[in-house]
Protein backbone atom coordinates (compact mmCIF):
# COMPACT_ATOMS: atom_id res chain seq x y z
CA UNK A 1 0.00 0.00 0.00
CA UNK A 2 1.12 3.75 -0.82
CA UNK A 3 0.50 6.40 1.43
CA UNK A 4 0.58 9.98 0.75
CA UNK A 5 1.36 13.09 2.52
CA UNK A 6 0.25 16.33 0.76
CA UNK A 7 2.35 19.50 1.55
CA UNK A 8 0.39 23.12 0.89
CA UNK A 9 1.24 26.40 1.84
CA UNK A 10 -0.76 29.63 3.05
CA UNK A 11 -0.70 32.81 3.95
CA UNK A 12 2.44 34.15 1.66
CA UNK A 13 5.07 32.38 -0.79
CA UNK A 14 8.10 31.38 -0.06
CA UNK A 15 7.52 29.90 3.60
CA UNK A 16 9.68 26.67 2.77
CA UNK A 17 7.34 24.42 2.09
CA UNK A 18 9.98 22.38 -0.31
CA UNK A 19 12.24 22.45 3.06
CA UNK A 20 9.44 21.24 4.88
CA UNK A 21 8.46 18.67 2.46
CA UNK A 22 12.64 17.54 1.95
CA UNK A 23 13.25 17.69 5.57
CA UNK A 24 10.16 15.26 6.41
CA UNK A 25 11.61 12.73 3.50
CA UNK A 26 14.88 12.42 5.22
CA UNK A 27 13.10 11.83 8.92
CA UNK A 28 11.20 9.08 6.97
CA UNK A 29 14.10 7.28 4.90
CA UNK A 30 16.16 7.16 8.60
CA UNK A 31 13.32 5.14 10.00
CA UNK A 32 13.72 3.02 7.39
CA UNK A 33 10.41 3.83 5.21
CA UNK A 34 10.49 3.86 1.40
CA UNK A 35 9.96 7.48 0.11
CA UNK A 36 9.21 9.25 -3.12
CA UNK A 37 9.08 12.97 -3.68
CA UNK A 38 6.81 14.72 -6.37
CA UNK A 39 6.30 18.80 -7.09
CA UNK A 40 2.62 20.35 -8.40
CA UNK A 41 3.59 23.60 -10.24
CA UNK A 42 -0.04 25.40 -11.28
CA UNK A 43 2.02 27.68 -13.81
CA UNK A 44 0.73 27.12 -17.21
CA UNK A 45 4.52 26.68 -18.95
CA UNK A 46 5.23 22.99 -19.53
CA UNK A 47 8.46 23.11 -17.38
CA UNK A 48 10.58 25.49 -16.09
CA UNK A 49 13.34 25.28 -19.13
CA UNK A 50 12.23 28.07 -20.84
CA UNK A 51 12.29 30.28 -18.08
CA UNK A 52 14.24 33.36 -17.13
CA UNK A 53 17.10 31.75 -13.98
CA UNK A 54 16.30 35.48 -12.80
CA UNK A 55 12.86 35.47 -12.31
CA UNK A 56 12.47 31.42 -11.42
CA UNK A 57 16.27 30.07 -10.42
CA UNK A 58 18.12 27.06 -11.59
CA UNK A 59 16.86 24.49 -13.77
CA UNK A 60 16.83 20.81 -12.43
CA UNK A 61 18.14 18.15 -14.20
CA UNK A 62 17.02 14.85 -13.70
CA UNK A 63 18.81 11.45 -14.63
CA UNK A 64 16.07 11.21 -17.72
CA UNK A 65 16.82 14.47 -18.95
CA UNK A 66 13.45 16.02 -17.20
CA UNK A 67 14.00 19.58 -16.97
CA UNK A 68 12.41 20.35 -13.22
CA UNK A 69 11.70 23.18 -10.96
CA UNK A 70 14.44 23.69 -8.13
CA UNK A 71 13.22 22.11 -5.03
CA UNK A 72 13.85 18.91 -6.83
CA UNK A 73 17.42 19.55 -6.00
CA UNK A 74 16.47 19.68 -2.14
CA UNK A 75 14.30 16.70 -2.61
CA UNK A 76 17.01 14.87 -3.97
CA UNK A 77 19.82 16.32 -1.67
CA UNK A 78 17.69 15.66 1.52
CA UNK A 79 16.72 12.10 0.43
CA UNK A 80 19.71 11.07 -1.94
CA UNK A 81 17.07 9.62 -4.52
CA UNK A 82 17.29 9.88 -7.97
CA UNK A 83 13.92 11.52 -9.28
CA UNK A 84 12.40 11.22 -12.34
CA UNK A 85 9.94 12.85 -14.81
CA UNK A 86 7.16 12.00 -12.60
CA UNK A 87 8.49 14.03 -10.22
CA UNK A 88 7.71 17.71 -11.37
CA UNK A 89 4.53 18.07 -13.13
CA UNK A 90 3.02 21.60 -14.12
CA UNK A 91 -0.49 22.54 -15.02
CA UNK A 92 0.78 23.18 -19.05
CA UNK A 93 1.69 19.38 -18.77
CA UNK A 94 -1.82 19.01 -17.17
CA UNK A 95 -3.34 20.79 -19.75
CA UNK A 96 -1.46 19.31 -22.44
CA UNK A 97 -2.19 15.67 -21.67
CA UNK A 98 -5.68 16.36 -21.63
CA UNK A 99 -5.98 18.30 -24.78
CA UNK A 100 -4.16 15.72 -26.91
CA UNK A 101 -6.77 13.14 -25.93
CA UNK A 102 -9.19 15.33 -26.73
CA UNK A 103 -7.92 15.86 -29.97
CA UNK A 104 -7.85 12.34 -30.08
CA UNK A 105 -11.25 11.80 -29.52
CA UNK A 106 -10.69 9.54 -25.97
CA UNK A 107 -13.49 11.42 -24.56
CA UNK A 108 -15.61 10.01 -27.20
CA UNK A 109 -17.09 14.28 -27.41
CA UNK A 110 -18.21 15.16 -24.88
CA UNK A 111 -17.39 18.25 -22.94
CA UNK A 112 -14.03 18.56 -21.46
CA UNK A 113 -13.90 20.36 -18.51
CA UNK A 114 -12.19 21.13 -15.29
CA UNK A 115 -14.08 18.80 -13.13
CA UNK A 116 -13.41 15.65 -13.91
CA UNK A 117 -11.40 15.94 -16.68
CA UNK A 118 -8.11 18.37 -15.21
CA UNK A 119 -8.89 16.73 -11.99
CA UNK A 120 -8.82 13.12 -13.15
CA UNK A 121 -5.08 13.50 -15.19
CA UNK A 122 -3.93 14.87 -11.79
CA UNK A 123 -4.83 12.42 -9.64
CA UNK A 124 -3.26 9.75 -12.50
CA UNK A 125 -0.12 12.01 -11.78
CA UNK A 126 -0.74 11.14 -8.12
CA UNK A 127 -0.52 7.38 -8.47
CA UNK A 128 2.55 7.53 -11.08
CA UNK A 129 4.44 8.38 -7.98
CA UNK A 130 4.87 4.70 -7.14
CA UNK A 131 6.35 1.39 -8.48
CA UNK A 132 3.91 -1.00 -8.63
CA UNK A 133 4.42 -3.75 -5.80
CA UNK A 134 6.52 -1.04 -3.89
CA UNK A 135 5.15 0.04 -0.23
CA UNK A 136 6.24 3.50 0.07
CA UNK A 137 5.30 7.05 1.68
CA UNK A 138 4.73 9.61 -1.44
CA UNK A 139 5.35 12.97 -0.26
CA UNK A 140 3.53 15.66 -2.45
CA UNK A 141 4.54 19.46 -2.62
CA UNK A 142 1.63 21.93 -4.46
CA UNK A 143 3.27 25.08 -5.76
CA UNK A 144 1.54 28.52 -4.59
CA UNK A 145 -0.24 29.48 -1.87
CA UNK A 146 -3.82 28.42 -0.67
CA UNK A 147 -6.58 30.84 -2.67
CA UNK A 148 -4.71 31.12 -5.89
CA UNK A 149 -6.48 30.59 -8.65
CA UNK A 150 -4.21 28.81 -10.36
CA UNK A 151 -3.97 25.93 -7.79
CA UNK A 152 -7.43 25.60 -6.67
CA UNK A 153 -7.63 22.28 -9.33
CA UNK A 154 -4.59 20.68 -7.39
CA UNK A 155 -6.47 21.46 -4.19
CA UNK A 156 -9.77 19.67 -5.49
CA UNK A 157 -8.06 16.77 -7.11
CA UNK A 158 -6.09 16.13 -3.41
CA UNK A 159 -10.29 16.19 -2.01
CA UNK A 160 -11.26 13.71 -4.17
CA UNK A 161 -8.28 11.44 -4.30
CA UNK A 162 -8.40 11.26 -0.43
CA UNK A 163 -12.55 10.46 -0.62
CA UNK A 164 -10.55 7.58 -3.27
CA UNK A 165 -8.26 6.18 -1.66
CA UNK A 166 -9.28 7.03 2.09
CA UNK A 167 -8.20 9.47 4.44
CA UNK A 168 -5.50 7.38 6.63
CA UNK A 169 -3.58 6.89 3.71
CA UNK A 170 -3.44 10.52 2.13
CA UNK A 171 -2.97 13.16 4.93
CA UNK A 172 -2.58 17.08 4.56
CA UNK A 173 0.18 19.21 5.85
CA UNK A 174 -0.07 22.58 5.78
CA UNK A 175 2.89 25.22 6.13
CA UNK A 176 1.64 28.52 7.34
CA UNK A 177 2.85 31.69 8.72
CA UNK A 178 2.58 33.11 12.18
CA UNK A 179 3.82 36.81 11.99
CA UNK A 180 5.36 38.89 15.03
CA UNK A 181 4.13 42.82 14.57
CA UNK A 182 6.76 44.36 16.24
CA UNK A 183 4.49 47.39 17.42
CA UNK A 184 2.76 45.73 19.66
CA UNK A 185 5.16 42.83 20.39
CA UNK A 186 3.00 40.09 19.70
CA UNK A 187 2.62 37.21 17.26
CA UNK A 188 -0.75 36.79 15.37
CA UNK A 189 -2.61 33.10 14.48
CA UNK A 190 -5.57 34.85 12.93
CA UNK A 191 -3.46 34.77 9.17
CA UNK A 192 -2.91 31.00 9.73
CA UNK A 193 -7.08 30.46 10.83
CA UNK A 194 -7.80 32.30 7.43
CA UNK A 195 -5.87 30.01 5.58
CA UNK A 196 -6.81 27.22 7.31
CA UNK A 197 -10.47 28.04 7.30
CA UNK A 198 -9.91 28.54 3.33
CA UNK A 199 -8.79 24.97 2.92
CA UNK A 200 -11.56 23.48 4.79
CA UNK A 201 -13.85 25.74 2.40
CA UNK A 202 -12.53 23.77 -0.51
CA UNK A 203 -13.58 20.23 1.44
CA UNK A 204 -9.64 19.63 2.81
CA UNK A 205 -8.79 19.20 6.61
CA UNK A 206 -5.14 19.53 7.55
CA UNK A 207 -3.98 16.76 9.96
CA UNK A 208 -0.45 18.53 10.51
CA UNK A 209 0.13 22.13 10.74
CA UNK A 210 3.80 23.55 10.14
CA UNK A 211 4.16 27.19 11.43
CA UNK A 212 6.56 29.37 10.41
CA UNK A 213 7.60 31.86 12.95
CA UNK A 214 10.38 33.95 14.08
CA UNK A 215 9.86 33.32 17.64
CA UNK A 216 8.76 30.05 19.57
CA UNK A 217 5.40 29.63 19.82
CA UNK A 218 4.05 29.17 24.00
CA UNK A 219 1.63 25.91 24.35
CA UNK A 220 -1.42 28.34 24.90
CA UNK A 221 -1.12 29.37 21.11
CA UNK A 222 -0.39 26.56 19.91
CA UNK A 223 -3.67 25.05 21.66
CA UNK A 224 -5.38 28.17 20.40
CA UNK A 225 -4.50 27.10 16.45
CA UNK A 226 -5.19 23.73 17.21
CA UNK A 227 -9.09 24.83 18.48
CA UNK A 228 -9.64 27.26 15.84
CA UNK A 229 -8.39 24.99 13.23
CA UNK A 230 -9.74 21.73 13.88
CA UNK A 231 -6.46 19.48 14.87
CA UNK A 232 -4.73 18.36 17.76
CA UNK A 233 -2.45 20.34 19.67
CA UNK A 234 0.61 18.26 19.39
CA UNK A 235 0.23 18.33 15.52
CA UNK A 236 1.01 22.02 15.46
CA UNK A 237 4.58 22.33 14.89
CA UNK A 238 6.74 25.42 14.98
CA UNK A 239 9.11 25.75 12.01
CA UNK A 240 11.92 28.29 13.41
CA UNK A 241 14.46 29.60 11.07
CA UNK A 242 17.69 27.84 11.38
CA UNK A 243 20.84 29.01 10.60
CA UNK A 244 22.31 26.27 8.16
CA UNK A 245 19.57 24.86 5.92
CA UNK A 246 20.90 21.05 6.42
CA UNK A 247 19.56 21.66 9.98
CA UNK A 248 16.19 21.46 9.02
CA UNK A 249 15.29 18.05 9.13
CA UNK A 250 16.65 17.99 12.76
CA UNK A 251 14.98 20.98 13.79
CA UNK A 252 11.58 19.20 12.87
CA UNK A 253 12.59 15.92 14.63
CA UNK A 254 12.85 17.65 17.59
CA UNK A 255 8.68 18.79 16.66
CA UNK A 256 8.10 15.23 15.91
CA UNK A 257 7.06 15.98 12.53
CA UNK A 258 7.61 12.02 11.59
CA UNK A 259 6.22 10.83 14.21
CA UNK A 260 2.68 13.44 13.68
CA UNK A 261 3.37 11.74 10.25
CA UNK A 262 2.96 8.37 11.06
CA UNK A 263 0.52 8.21 13.78
CA UNK A 264 -1.95 10.02 11.10
CA UNK A 265 -1.19 7.67 8.46
CA UNK A 266 -1.35 4.49 11.21
CA UNK A 267 2.19 3.18 10.63
CA UNK A 268 4.98 1.91 12.60
CA UNK A 269 7.07 4.07 14.63
CA UNK A 270 10.56 3.61 14.01
CA UNK A 271 13.18 4.53 16.22
CA UNK A 272 15.67 7.23 13.82
CA UNK A 273 18.87 6.89 12.37
CA UNK A 274 19.92 10.20 11.74
CA UNK A 275 23.76 10.02 12.85
CA UNK A 276 25.45 10.56 9.25
CA UNK A 277 23.30 13.92 9.08
CA UNK A 278 23.75 15.09 12.50
CA UNK A 279 28.14 14.46 12.09
CA UNK A 280 27.55 16.30 8.60
CA UNK A 281 26.05 19.28 10.31
CA UNK A 282 28.33 19.13 12.67
CA UNK A 283 30.85 19.54 10.52
CA UNK A 284 29.41 22.08 8.40
CA UNK A 285 28.73 24.47 11.31
CA UNK A 286 32.54 23.68 12.95
CA UNK A 287 35.18 23.96 10.33
CA UNK A 288 38.57 24.99 10.79
CA UNK A 289 39.44 26.71 7.32
CA UNK A 290 37.86 28.88 4.98
CA UNK A 291 37.98 29.53 1.31
CA UNK A 292 36.65 32.37 -0.72
CA UNK A 293 35.31 31.06 -4.08
CA UNK A 294 34.32 33.98 -6.57
CA UNK A 295 30.82 32.48 -8.93
CA UNK A 296 31.66 34.52 -11.94
CA UNK A 297 27.89 34.11 -13.90
CA UNK A 298 24.96 36.47 -15.77
CA UNK A 299 22.43 35.93 -13.04
CA UNK A 300 24.09 36.94 -9.64
CA UNK A 301 21.03 38.84 -8.94
CA UNK A 302 19.40 36.02 -8.27
CA UNK A 303 21.40 33.36 -6.23
CA UNK A 304 18.97 30.87 -6.65
CA UNK A 305 19.69 31.06 -10.07
CA UNK A 306 22.65 28.72 -8.90
CA UNK A 307 21.71 27.05 -6.31
CA UNK A 308 22.62 23.59 -6.89
CA UNK A 309 26.15 25.32 -7.31
CA UNK A 310 26.36 26.99 -4.18
CA UNK A 311 24.47 23.66 -2.45
CA UNK A 312 27.78 21.33 -4.02
CA UNK A 313 30.48 23.87 -3.31
CA UNK A 314 29.02 23.33 0.25
CA UNK A 315 28.98 19.80 0.56
CA UNK A 316 33.17 20.18 -0.57
CA UNK A 317 33.43 22.33 2.17
CA UNK A 318 31.83 20.30 4.95
CA UNK A 319 34.03 16.87 3.20
CA UNK A 320 37.25 18.98 4.21
CA UNK A 321 36.20 21.56 6.86
CA UNK A 322 36.05 24.87 5.02
CA UNK A 323 33.89 27.68 5.33
CA UNK A 324 33.06 28.47 1.46
CA UNK A 325 32.69 32.39 1.19
CA UNK A 326 31.05 33.95 -2.07
CA UNK A 327 32.62 36.61 -4.04
CA UNK A 328 29.63 36.75 -6.28
CA UNK A 329 30.93 38.23 -9.80
CA UNK A 330 28.64 40.03 -12.43
CA UNK A 331 30.48 38.61 -15.56
CA UNK A 332 29.70 41.73 -17.56
CA UNK A 333 31.38 43.96 -15.43
CA UNK A 334 35.02 42.42 -16.05
CA UNK A 335 37.55 43.89 -18.51
CA UNK A 336 40.71 43.70 -18.77
CA UNK A 337 41.41 46.50 -16.80
CA UNK A 338 39.87 45.44 -13.48
CA UNK A 339 39.89 41.43 -13.99
CA UNK A 340 43.45 41.73 -11.75
CA UNK A 341 41.35 43.64 -8.87
CA UNK A 342 38.32 41.89 -9.61
CA UNK A 343 39.34 38.66 -8.60
CA UNK A 344 42.99 39.75 -5.94
CA UNK A 345 42.37 37.53 -2.56
CA UNK A 346 40.13 34.78 -4.43
CA UNK A 347 41.17 31.16 -4.11
CA UNK A 348 39.47 29.42 -6.39
CA UNK A 349 37.56 30.99 -9.67
CA UNK A 350 33.94 28.76 -10.61
CA UNK A 351 32.33 29.57 -14.19
CA UNK A 352 28.34 27.91 -14.23
CA UNK A 353 26.37 27.36 -16.81
CA UNK A 354 24.11 29.83 -18.98
CA UNK A 355 23.19 30.66 -22.16
CA UNK A 356 22.97 33.82 -24.69
CA UNK A 357 26.45 35.67 -25.49
CA UNK A 358 25.88 38.02 -22.53
CA UNK A 359 28.70 38.23 -20.41
CA UNK A 360 30.53 36.03 -22.15
CA UNK A 361 33.79 38.05 -22.00
CA UNK A 362 34.03 38.68 -18.76
CA UNK A 363 33.95 34.97 -18.50
CA UNK A 364 36.81 34.16 -20.69
CA UNK A 365 38.62 36.96 -18.72
CA UNK A 366 38.21 35.10 -15.94
CA UNK A 367 38.98 31.71 -17.14
CA UNK A 368 41.88 33.05 -18.55
CA UNK A 369 43.02 35.28 -15.21
CA UNK A 370 42.89 31.72 -13.14
CA UNK A 371 44.95 29.86 -15.68
CA UNK A 372 47.35 32.57 -15.77
CA UNK A 373 47.62 33.43 -12.19
CA UNK A 374 47.17 29.27 -11.16
CA UNK A 375 44.11 29.87 -9.04
CA UNK A 376 42.02 26.66 -9.03
CA UNK A 377 39.13 26.65 -11.84
CA UNK A 378 36.19 24.92 -12.31
CA UNK A 379 34.25 25.57 -14.83
CA UNK A 380 30.79 23.97 -15.91
CA UNK A 381 29.46 23.86 -18.97
CA UNK A 382 29.80 27.21 -20.44
CA UNK A 383 31.89 27.63 -18.14
CA UNK A 384 34.25 25.16 -19.76
CA UNK A 385 33.54 26.77 -23.10
CA UNK A 386 34.74 30.01 -22.37
CA UNK A 387 37.84 28.03 -20.79
CA UNK A 388 38.33 26.76 -23.84
CA UNK A 389 37.69 29.64 -25.74
CA UNK A 390 40.41 31.68 -23.62
CA UNK A 391 42.86 29.01 -23.90
CA UNK A 392 42.30 29.11 -27.92
CA UNK A 393 42.97 32.87 -27.84
CA UNK A 394 45.45 32.84 -25.41
CA UNK A 395 48.05 29.95 -25.14
CA UNK A 396 47.11 28.62 -29.09
CA UNK A 397 47.04 31.90 -30.75
CA UNK A 398 43.56 31.95 -32.24
CA UNK A 399 42.97 35.77 -31.08
CA UNK A 400 39.03 35.52 -33.08
CA UNK A 401 38.26 32.01 -31.53
CA UNK A 402 34.61 31.36 -29.89
CA UNK A 403 31.58 29.60 -30.05
CA UNK A 404 29.22 29.98 -32.55
CA UNK A 405 26.36 30.79 -30.49
CA UNK A 406 27.35 33.90 -29.58
CA UNK A 407 30.45 34.41 -32.20
CA UNK A 408 28.84 32.54 -36.00
CA UNK A 409 31.04 34.48 -37.54
CA UNK A 410 34.62 33.27 -35.96
CA UNK A 411 37.31 32.11 -38.31
CA UNK A 412 38.50 29.59 -35.40
CA UNK A 413 34.89 28.22 -33.75
CA UNK A 414 36.37 25.92 -31.40
CA UNK A 415 32.83 25.73 -29.47
CA UNK A 416 30.45 24.60 -32.27
CA UNK A 417 26.69 23.28 -32.27
CA UNK A 418 25.75 19.65 -31.42
CA UNK A 419 25.11 17.67 -35.08
CA UNK A 420 21.93 16.38 -33.63
CA UNK A 421 20.92 19.92 -32.59
CA UNK A 422 20.95 21.56 -36.07
CA UNK A 423 17.36 20.93 -37.09
CA UNK A 424 16.00 22.27 -33.81
CA UNK A 425 13.81 25.05 -34.12
CA UNK A 426 11.77 24.82 -30.53
CA UNK A 427 14.24 25.27 -27.80
CA UNK A 428 11.92 23.79 -24.88
CA UNK A 429 13.24 20.46 -23.67
CA UNK A 430 15.22 20.03 -26.83
CA UNK A 431 18.99 20.42 -25.41
CA UNK A 432 20.99 17.46 -24.59
CA UNK A 433 19.15 16.64 -21.14
CA UNK A 434 20.02 14.02 -18.63
CA UNK A 435 22.73 11.29 -17.86
CA UNK A 436 25.44 10.34 -20.28
CA UNK A 437 28.51 8.25 -19.97
CA UNK A 438 32.06 9.48 -20.09
CA UNK A 439 34.80 7.53 -20.36
CA UNK A 440 38.02 9.03 -18.61
CA UNK A 441 41.57 8.70 -18.82
CA UNK A 442 43.77 7.55 -16.43
CA UNK A 443 45.91 9.21 -16.75
CA UNK A 444 44.09 12.40 -15.49
CA UNK A 445 43.32 14.71 -12.21
CA UNK A 446 39.74 13.67 -13.04
CA UNK A 447 40.40 10.18 -12.85
CA UNK A 448 42.33 10.42 -9.77
CA UNK A 449 39.02 12.68 -8.15
CA UNK A 450 36.60 9.91 -9.74
CA UNK A 451 38.37 6.88 -8.78
CA UNK A 452 37.21 4.68 -11.63
CA UNK A 453 37.32 5.16 -15.30
CA UNK A 454 33.38 5.14 -16.67
CA UNK A 455 31.28 7.71 -15.06
CA UNK A 456 27.90 9.31 -15.63
CA UNK A 457 27.17 13.27 -15.45
CA UNK A 458 24.16 14.76 -15.88
CA UNK A 459 23.87 17.36 -18.82
CA UNK A 460 21.95 20.57 -20.13
CA UNK A 461 23.54 22.01 -23.35
CA UNK A 462 23.18 22.00 -27.11
CA UNK A 463 26.90 23.24 -27.89
CA UNK A 464 29.79 21.31 -27.47
CA UNK A 465 33.97 21.14 -28.22
CA UNK A 466 34.38 21.59 -32.02
CA UNK A 467 36.39 18.39 -33.16
CA UNK A 468 38.08 20.19 -35.90
CA UNK A 469 40.51 21.84 -33.00
CA UNK A 470 41.22 18.81 -31.10
CA UNK A 471 44.67 17.95 -32.19
CA UNK A 472 45.61 22.00 -31.76
CA UNK A 473 44.10 22.01 -28.15
CA UNK A 474 46.10 19.42 -27.08
CA UNK A 475 49.56 20.27 -28.58
CA UNK A 476 49.25 23.43 -26.65
CA UNK A 477 48.86 21.45 -23.44
CA UNK A 478 45.11 21.44 -22.91
CA UNK A 479 44.07 17.56 -21.62
CA UNK A 480 41.08 16.24 -23.32
CA UNK A 481 40.52 13.98 -19.77
CA UNK A 482 37.15 12.74 -20.32
CA UNK A 483 35.22 11.91 -24.12
CA UNK A 484 31.89 9.98 -24.27
CA UNK A 485 32.28 6.38 -24.82
CA UNK A 486 32.44 6.88 -29.21
CA UNK A 487 34.92 9.27 -28.45
CA UNK A 488 32.80 11.65 -30.44
CA UNK A 489 32.09 14.23 -27.33
CA UNK A 490 35.02 16.19 -25.43
CA UNK A 491 32.92 15.25 -21.93
CA UNK A 492 35.74 17.21 -19.80
CA UNK A 493 39.09 19.11 -19.96
CA UNK A 494 42.05 19.78 -17.90
CA UNK A 495 45.44 21.88 -17.83
CA UNK A 496 48.14 19.66 -16.40
CA UNK A 497 50.82 21.95 -15.12
CA UNK A 498 48.11 23.79 -12.75
CA UNK A 499 47.02 23.16 -9.37
CA UNK A 500 43.47 22.34 -10.64
CA UNK A 501 41.61 23.41 -13.96
CA UNK A 502 39.12 21.44 -14.96
CA UNK A 503 35.91 22.06 -17.08
CA UNK A 504 33.03 19.52 -17.50
CA UNK A 505 30.31 19.25 -20.57
CA UNK A 506 28.32 18.14 -17.55
CA UNK A 507 26.78 19.58 -14.30
CA UNK A 508 28.01 17.35 -11.74
CA UNK A 509 26.10 19.79 -9.26
CA UNK A 510 23.53 17.67 -9.85
CA UNK A 511 24.05 14.78 -8.39
CA UNK A 512 26.13 16.14 -5.07
CA UNK A 513 25.11 15.35 -2.15
CA UNK A 514 25.81 16.92 1.93
CA UNK A 515 27.18 13.99 3.18
CA UNK A 516 28.18 12.58 -0.11
CA UNK A 517 29.86 15.47 -1.19
CA UNK A 518 30.66 15.07 -5.48
CA UNK A 519 34.42 14.56 -5.96
CA UNK A 520 34.50 17.53 -8.39
CA UNK A 521 33.46 19.75 -5.85
CA UNK A 522 35.44 18.17 -2.98
CA UNK A 523 38.45 18.34 -5.01
CA UNK A 524 38.24 22.29 -6.35
CA UNK A 525 37.40 23.40 -2.59
CA UNK A 526 40.08 21.25 -1.42
CA UNK A 527 42.49 22.66 -3.83
CA UNK A 528 41.12 26.63 -2.74
CA UNK A 529 42.03 25.81 0.57
CA UNK A 530 45.76 24.69 -0.07
CA UNK A 531 46.10 28.11 -2.27
CA UNK A 532 44.85 29.84 0.40
CA UNK A 533 47.20 28.09 3.24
Amino acid sequence: MVNYVFVTGGVVSGLGKGITAASLGRLLKARGYQVTMQKFDPYINVDPGTMNPIQHGEVFVTDDGTETDLDLGHYERFIDESLDKNSNVTSGKIYWSVLNKERHGDYGGGTVQVIPHITNEIKERFYRAKNPGEERIAIIEVGGTVGDIESQPFLEAIRQFQHDVGKEHAILIHVTLIPYLKASGEMKTKPTQASVKELQRLGLWPDILVCRSEYPLPLEMKDKIALFCNVPSEHVLQNLDVEYLYEAPLAMERENLAQAVLNCLHLEQREPDLSDWIEMTEALKNPKQEAEIAIVGKYTQLHDAYLSVVEALKHGGISCHTDIRFRWTDSETITEVNVEETFCGVDGILVPGGFGRRGTEGMILAAEYARREKIPYLGICLGMQMAIVAFARFVVGYHDAGSIEFQPETMHPVIALMPDQKDVENIGGTLRLGAYPCVLDEDSRCFALYGKREISERHRHRYEVNNDYRSVLEEAGMHLAGLSPDQRIVEMIEITDHPFYIGTQAHPEFKSRPNRPHPLFAGFVKAASEHRN
